[in-house]
């Protein structure tokens, strides 16, 4: 099976891509992504010799480059690419519409011309809101997004609906609840915590950290997906969550126990504008008609997690100073676009 992984050097894309061809040797895949801050090389570096991985620099909004892409035989497009981050949507919505709304519809405008035989699309438990106290998001829950974020993600699931049900596409969407794990961009709660914490910076939290989050290893999401791939019927919606709710207060000091940091460290700020109070997936459906079942325990992935981190300290600082970007142009040069 040939599959056009978009957005594959970033966090979830690239761990996805790792997975799938450690599974099965029938898979060859080109990861097609533009290599925005979030777009990391390194993330795959072990993969560049493989013969089945073949790398495209590529924006998904570049209808005639996808379309190229998408018509070299490919049975398969698992859409990852996305602007992902709440603050930086609230700062600038407009690149969130354009990459993952227009964007969405140009790689569904392509997988319909070139017979393109699955589309899975890669969404988020943001786009249902904020629950209370109480209850779960289920795949009938009704959409209601409150960030720029949230809200393009909330289009970009509908236009893939529409493509089914208006053209009869085979095609799936799947939310998930917050992923952690090996290659997470540091601006994240997880790794921003792990990498502050060993540069004794200060941490910050918003407003009371009593926010709350359901925590999915990102190895186990990529499981998830896979089976959606083989397995999910046409049309269908799955959630994908871990079953490990903590709240943002709880997720900081379990690291910095983890790393015998102290908790002076520490620092509550403003809290960020329309903040969800809490987000907690029902997985059911998936367990149920595909078989899924989560292999970590949180306890357990925080600190493989945590170690990962420790054992990949120049991986971190180049992200965080910014030098990957000229460290990977340096590194690759010309063989960023293998079309």
């Amino acid at each position: 099976m040939r599959l056009m992984v978009t957005g594959g050097a970033g966090f979830i894309g690239s761990n996805f891509i790792r997975y799938m061809l450690s599974q099965c040797e029938e898979y060859t895949i080109i990861n097609y992504d533009a290599l925005t801050y979030a777009g990391n090389l390194e993330n795959l570096r072990d993969l560049e010799r493989n013969p089945a991985y073949t790398f495209v620099r590529g924006d998904i909004t570049d209808a005639v480059l996808v379309d190229q892409i998408a018509g070299s035989g490919i049975d398969a497009i698992i859409n990852f690419a996305a602007e992902s981050h709440v603050d930086r949507s609230i700062d600038d919505p407009g690149i969130f519409v354009k990459t993952n709304v227009l964007g969405t519809q140009v790689l569904l405008n392509a997988a319909r011309k070139n017979g393109v035989s699955k589309f899975i699309q890669v969404s988020t438990d943001e786009v249902y809101g904020s629950l209370g106290n109480e209850g779960l998001f289920t795949e009938t829950n009704p959409l209601a997004p409150n960030s720029p974020y949230s809200a393009s993600k909330s289009g970009a699931d509908l236009l893939v609906r529409s493509y089914h049900e208006t053209y009869g596409m085979d095609v799936n969407i799947t939310r998930c609840s917050n992923n952690y794990g090996p290659y997470h961009f540091p601006e994240k709660l997880i790794p921003l915590v792990i990498t502050n914490a060993l540069e004794n910076k200060e941490i910050p939290v918003y407003g009371d950290g009593l926010q709350v989050r359901d925590w999915l290893h990102v190895k186990d999401h990529c499981a998830a997906i896979a089976l959606v791939l083989q397995s999910g019927r046409s049309g269908e919606m799955y959630n994908i969550g871990g079953n490990n709710e903590r709240t943002n207060l709880q997720i900081v000091k379990t690291i910095l126990h983890e790393l015998g940091k102290p908790e002076c460290l520490i620092r509550h700020v403003g809290d960020r504008l329309g903040h969800d109070r809490r987000y907690a997936i029902d997985a059911a459906k998936i367990r149920s008609e595909l078989g899924w079942q989560p292999q970590y325990r949180f306890e357990t992935g925080i600190r493989e997690t945590v170690e990962w981190y420790l054992q990949n300290e120049p991986w971190w600082k180049r992200v965080k100073s910014g030098d990957y970007m000229r460290y990977y142009e340096k590194m690759y040069g010309s063989r960023l676009v293998k079309a």
